[in-house]
């Protein structure tokens, strides 16, 4: 006899387990606050720079870099460093798979807010 899926179980227990089952399916790359928006806002822009993302997030330099890091290692952004003059100059380019992963995770985002409100 098969096994049925969390998410087959859950569906069965009702709205909230759906919603628990299909939170820890989330991509946990993008799922946190400043990866989320480093993707988002790359997903609308062809490059931004670190700079031009700092503004945007309104956040520290050390924190966009390991947020950026993380998401560069697991392939969703490309990285360019160069310099202009003196002055380094690094920018960042959502990936053929960053797309599709904040695609599938905006999905499954609507997929958790629509069980959750038609219960």
């Amino acid at each position: 006899m098969a096994s049925q899926s969390s998410a087959a179980k859950a569906k069965k227990a009702g709205p909230t387990a759906v919603a628990g089952a299909g939170a820890r399916a989330l991509d946990r790359i993008i799922h946190e606050r400043l990866r989320l928006g480093i993707v988002s806002a790359l997903s609308v822009n062809e490059t931004l720079t670190f700079r031009e993302l700092k503004k945007i997030l309104d956040t520290t330099d050390g924190n966009l870099s390991v947020h950026a890091r993380k998401l560069e290692e697991a392939g969703y952004i490309g990285c360019e460093k160069k310099f202009e003059g003196r002055l380094p100059r690094t920018e960042y380019k959502l990936t053929a798979i960053g797309r599709t992963a904040l695609e599938s995770y905006l999905t499954h985002m609507e997929a958790l807010i629509r069980a959750m409100r038609h219960g």
